[in-house]
């Protein structure tokens, strides 16, 4: 916590999976959300990954995929897997999937 506290965005993202799923503190999605969105603007893939998953689970399919297309560009395996995915279902543009994809491979 101390850690987070100070900025490291490996601890948001360790925070937020833990307030995620409740090991060693009580669930709490409020708690669980601030820290995926700290480690995602401190540049962490997974932290977007995660942010993508919520946001489509909650109805809010554009901003997902917006989650999705940056943890592409910055690496992000499954994020390219569910641009991909999202681009054969229609939800992304092609423009949007070949850029994610020339930032993946760069």
């Amino acid at each position: 916590i101390k850690a987070a506290a100070l900025g490291d965005v490996e601890a948001h993202y360790q925070l937020s999976c833990l307030y995620r799923d409740g090991q060693g503190v009580e669930k709490d999605e409020k708690k669980q959300l601030h820290h995926a969105e700290e480690a995602a603007i401190g540049g962490d893939p997974m932290a977007r990954q995660n942010l993508g998953i919520l946001e489509w689970e909650n109805g809010h399919n554009d901003r997902a995929v917006k989650h999705w297309i940056i943890a592409a560009k910055l690496g992000d395996d499954k994020s390219l897997e569910a641009v991909k995915v999202h681009y054969k279902a229609g939800f992304v543009s092609k423009d949007d999937f070949a850029a994610a994809l020339r930032c993946y491979q760069a």
